[in-house]
Parts: structure tokens; sequence; C-alpha cells
């Protein structure tokens, strides 16, 4: 049996990615097989949880999937790992609308106990109400243990545990501040960097000194797990060739969208910062990433950007989102406001300079299709009021929001990150 958890928090900024992170390396040092889930849309999170479980994250989400789509990935993750740790979005009632999407509609729906885990530092028998209230709110959601985080004294952590026994819920400890496990922070989320593995390990090993990681392990639920070689595989009779870029400057991929490609051809990987041959291709696809940090070495692969112009004139297919799209303009500008020439394939700018946030759910509609996705960048796109968006979008209220579609021949390009794998196969990848 594996045994599964989810880690939620009252609020945001109070240790859900750095726990998941220790708690993830420390299972796997024992010799588990730990599979990591994120709440919600983010692809960051997700790239540093398969840095500490060494497999790749899933998103789990109710409002980009629809629920039996979750719960069919759920099922079949769950079933080939040991211990399943799920990571909350924000506060645990926090959603797109109302609690939708948050952390708690997928305890629910999955019937996965919670483990809270509370930025105590400037709080003392308060929680208590807290703790009521998040315990009484919604009957089924399962609060099944505490941890206080950025808590110093044991004393401290008194006042706490007695809030803990007032409600009713098991404490399971307190982990003191350390400055060796702060996760830095830049201008799209969470650092990202190959020195990550240090404070990865780090986390595990001050978290396991002050929580009792198997303890924890009780509380989690128990899921049935299947001989990983005796799974079925769909196997598809599509063979397209689909060129897939990943390098430094596009990573923010959905593991689940790759594996819906597969299912429609055979997938190659290219890197539009290093390599000077484009793989020969049905399907290109660009996904988001941080281009803005590597403009001067993808505006000085000119080989690479001149063959993605000429495929694109005649007429392969090719899906841009955000840092892809961004790359497939005419220039990028960055944050000192220097220019650096990109494909051209559409003739807009964007700019990192005066940043600003642009963020949500966009479900988009075009033609018969309606496919949701999620926005998340800090550009500006200039110069694009000549071109007409070809679908309508809509935020997660209903309300139609300005973020265009834009084509080029059989170029589909946008700010929005697509989740496209709860598609039928049959749907026709155009955007």
């Amino acid at each position: 049996m594996s045994k599964t958890f989810l880690i939620a928090a009252p609020w945001s900024n109070s240790g859900k990615t750095t726990l998941t992170l220790g708690m993830s390396r420390w299972f796997y040092n024992q010799g588990y097989k730990v599979q990591t889930f994120k709440c919600g849309p983010d692809y960051i999170d997700t790239i540093h949880h398969g840095t500490a479980s060494q497999k790749p994250a899933i998103n789990l989400d109710t409002v980009m999937m629809p629920e039996a789509h979750v719960k069919a990935i759920f099922k079949h993750y769950t079933s080939l790992s040991d211990v399943n740790i799920v990571e909350g979005v924000m506060g645990l009632f926090d959603g797109a609308v109302k609690d939708q999407g948050s952390s708690a509609a997928i305890a629910k729906l999955l019937d996965i106990p919670v483990i809270l885990v509370v930025n105590a530092s400037a709080m003392a028998y308060t929680i208590a109400p807290i703790l009521h209230g998040l315990k009484t709110f919604d009957p089924e959601v399962r609060i099944s243990g505490v941890i206080f985080n950025f808590v110093k004294t044991a004393s401290h952590y008194a006042f706490l545990k007695e809030a803990c026994d007032t409600v009713g819920i098991q404490s399971l400890g307190y982990i003191p501040p350390n400055d060796e496990i702060v996760i830095p922070s830049r201008h799209l989320g969470l650092h990202i960097d190959h020195m990550f593995e240090n404070v990865i390990e780090k986390a595990a090993s001050h978290i396991s000194k002050y929580i009792s990681l198997p303890t924890l392990l009780e509380l989690a639920k128990p899921y049935p797990r299947i001989d990983k070689k005796k799974a079925t595989k769909k196997v598809s009779n599509k063979k397209y060739k689909i060129a897939i870029a990943k390098d430094e400057a596009f990573t923010f991929t959905y593991i689940e969208n790759l594996k819906w490609l597969e299912t429609i051809g055979k997938i190659t990987f290219f890197s539009p910062i290093h390599d000077q041959e484009l793989p020969e291709a049905d399907i290109i696809y660009l996904a988001g990433g941080y281009p803005e940090l590597y403009l001067e070495a993808l505006s000085k692969n000119t080989t690479m950007i001149n063959q993605l112009k000429e495929v694109s004139d005649n007429g392969t297919k090719i899906v841009a989102e955000c840092g892809g799209m961004m790359y497939l303009g005419n220039v990028i500008i960055d944050e000192d406001g220097t220019e650096y020439t990109m494909t051209g394939i559409f003739p807009f700018k964007t700019s990192m300079k005066d940043k600003k946030l642009s963020l949500g759910y966009r479900k988009v509609i075009w033609n018969d299709l309606e496919i949701w996705g999620h926005e998340f960048h800090y550009s500006k796109i200039y110069e694009d009021d000549g071109i007409q968006t070809i679908a309508n979008v809509l935020s997660a209220r209903g309300k139609e929001v300005s973020t265009k579609i834009y084509q080029y021949k059989n170029v589909y390009a946008s700010y929005i990150h697509l989740y496209w794998a709860a598609l039928e196969e049959s749907v026709d990848l155009c955007i």
C-alpha cells in the first residue's frame, strides 16, 4: 500500500514548499518511491518537486481539469509509488471562485488527509480559534495534523500545542527557522537553478530533526499499489513527429501534456539556445520559461531563428505559450530597455521593462473547442493592435479578458499555458 497526505496552510508564505521538498527528499533517502503532486496550475514548484523526489511531479487542478481526469491521473501515479505528497496552493480554502480549485477541494475530491503547516512565528494560543474554524468550516475536509513553522523555542511551542489539544487536532511538532533552507525568489516565482540540491538536502535534514516523519506517515491514507510491469499503456496509431523546445529558457511544461503528446506522435527535444538544427517535425511546441534571462544567446542563434521562420512560412504547425510566444515575436526588450531580435514570425514586441503581473485562469473558446489554461507573466506586449484574436478568452468567473490567441498560418501563440491533456486524443492540437 502507498501512503498519501496533503500539505496545506491557512495562508500563503507558511512554508508549504520547503516542507514538501524536505519531506520528499527525506522519504526518498529512506528508500521510498516518492510521488509528488501540486494543487493548482503552478509549473515552477513541480520542477523542484521532481528534483526532491527524483520523479516528475504532477499537477492536480479542478479548474483546468475535469474531476474525472484528476481522479484518473491521481489513481495512476499513487498506484506506482510508496509515499505520495500533495502540496497545496495558497490558503487551504483559497480558490479561483470561493474554494473552487483550492487545496480543500482537491482533498475532498480525492479523500486525502490534510497536514497543516502554520507560520506561527508571531502567534500563540490565538491559533486555537483559527484551527477550530479550519476544522469545522467543511467537515468533509479531514485535518489530521498540524506542524508549526518558524517557532524558535519549546516554550513558544507549548502554547501552540495547548491550542491543538483544545481543538482536537494532533500536533506533529514545530520547526525552528533556518536561513540555510530559505528558498530564494525570482520575478516569476521560485528560484530555479542547479544549486537547489543543497537546499533540499538541508531541508530534509532540518525537518527530520524536529518532526517524526514516520509518525506523520501513520496519519496518511493508504492506497493500493499496482505492479508497474502490469500497467497498461494506451497505444496510438497516430505518428506525428513532434519537436519540443527544452533548455534553460524553455522549461515550463505540464507532464501530462507531454504524456498526451506521446500518444499522438514521436517526441524529439531541441534547444533554441544551443542547437543549430531544427528537428524534422509536423508539430513544434515552444513552452513557456525564462527567455528573458537568455536573450543574447537566443538572439545570436540566427540559424535556429531562420529555420523556425522558414518552417512557419511553409505551414508547419507551431504551438507557443508565454515565453515561447515571446520568442516568436519580433523583439524582446529586457529590463534595461535593450532590444533583442527574435524570430519575427509575429510582428509584436514583448518587454520586461516596467513589469506588471498578469495572472489568472483562462477558458479559451475557439470554434467547437473549449480548453482551460493559466496565465502568469510580468512582461507586456506591444505593437499587436493590428492582430485579431482567433478565440474568446474568459476568466474563471466567466468575464471576457483581453488576452489574445495569435495565429499566423499554422502557428498559434498566446500568453496562456494551456492544459490539453484532458482532451480526447482525436482533438486536433491547434492552440
